[in-house]
């Protein structure tokens, strides 16, 4: 067993950049231990992943906010606080804010996170129209 405590006094949210777009702060929940790593990701309007896969799957919990999550060559899907989303191994996709909505998720990735191009402006605005 492991246990693993919240972030230390002092210690701040993580900027994300490279793999993201827009403004985007990470908090690691547990760091890499057994292929599985969690992070709470806070996503500005309008704030996304890049295109990426994850070796065995990853979930997302939405705590708050509102974003939408797509499928490469499906029609995104709006999620929100109280949505759990599963996401099965290898399938290519992002996931973010709303234009309008902040979004809160704790993601759980499984295996190797395989981190692609960025999602293009106009590809994001399409979606979330």
């Amino acid at each position: 067993m492991k246990v693993f405590h919240g972030r230390d006094k002092g210690v701040i949210s993580e900027q994300r950049s490279s793999t993201f777009s827009g403004e985007v702060w990470g908090d690691p929940v547990m760091p890499t231990t057994d292929n599985v790593t969690i992070n709470n990701v806070f996503f500005a309007p309008g704030g996304r992943t890049y295109w990426h896969t994850h070796q065995q799957g990853q979930i997302l919990q939405v705590i708050s906010g509102s974003g939408w999550v797509c499928v490469d060559g499906e029609q995104p899907q709006a999620i929100r606080a109280g949505d759990t989303v599963w996401i099965p191994a290898d399938e290519r996709h992002w996931h973010g804010a709303g234009k309008d909505s902040f979004m809160l998720h704790t993601a759980t990735s499984l295996g190797k996170t395989d981190w692609q191009e960025e999602v293009a402006e106009e590809v994001y605005q399409q979606a979330v129209r």
